[in-house]
């Protein structure tokens, strides 16, 4: 079973939906017991990081998600839940983020409209990444953002996409695979990425 990290943030049941369709057997849930039983966890979301982070604590998630993720398992985080993985997100001011993977959370610069919304490729720089088998370089996907992951190790980067600026768009690192880009609404080859976590 696949937990889906339910805090209020986000468009659940669209990810249960292409989970499903995808193959996979899921629960949306916010049970602390539900998450540490799941053989794998989604964290998706919509929205901006600080009243992300607010929640998480509410619940009494944080703890939970980065002991699950040391563990081991699997663990995929789409948009606003990609971005809560870094140390902290200059948006709103500076906010502690989970700190699973070290770097920053920053807005794109005023040089391009923000935020980005509609279709946009991605390059795969990290070879053999298992998030992206059957995928093609250059695939598109759809994204909705205005601010971006900037890893300080650069080698989990599994792809890049340029707006403005070329930045991470998702990273592939041990068992966390995370995009900042909604597979659930990429049609095809979102499906395609989320069958690959569900096969991982």
């Amino acid at each position: 079973m696949i937990a889906v990290i339910d805090y209020g943030m986000g468009n659940l049941r669209s990810v249960q939906k292409a989970l499903e369709a995808s193959g996979g057997i899921t629960q949306i849930t916010s049970d602390k017991a539900v998450i540490t039983k799941a053989r794998k966890i989604v964290l998706p979301g919509v929205g901006a990081v600080r009243p992300a982070m607010e929640r998480l604590k509410e619940l009494g998630l944080i703890d939970t998600i980065r002991s699950q993720v040391a563990s081991g398992k699997p663990f995929l985080g789409i948009c606003l839940g990609f971005q809560v993985l870094f140390d902290s997100s200059t948006e709103g001011g500076k906010t502690e983020s989970l700190g699973i993977l070290p770097g920053v959370v920053e807005r794109f610069p005023d040089t391009v409209k923000v935020p980005q919304m509609g279709w946009n490729s991605v390059r795969i720089v990290q070879q053999g990444c298992p998030m992206y088998k059957g995928i093609d370089d250059g695939a598109f996907f759809y994204f909705c953002h205005s601010f971006y992951a900037r890893p300080e190790n650069k080698t989990i980067t599994a792809t890049t996409t340029s707006y403005g600026i070329d930045y991470t768009s998702s990273v592939c690192h041990n068992n966390i695979w995370g995009v900042q880009f909604h597979p659930e609404k990429s049609q095809a080859l979102g499906l395609g990425i989320l069958r690959n976590f569900i096969l991982c």
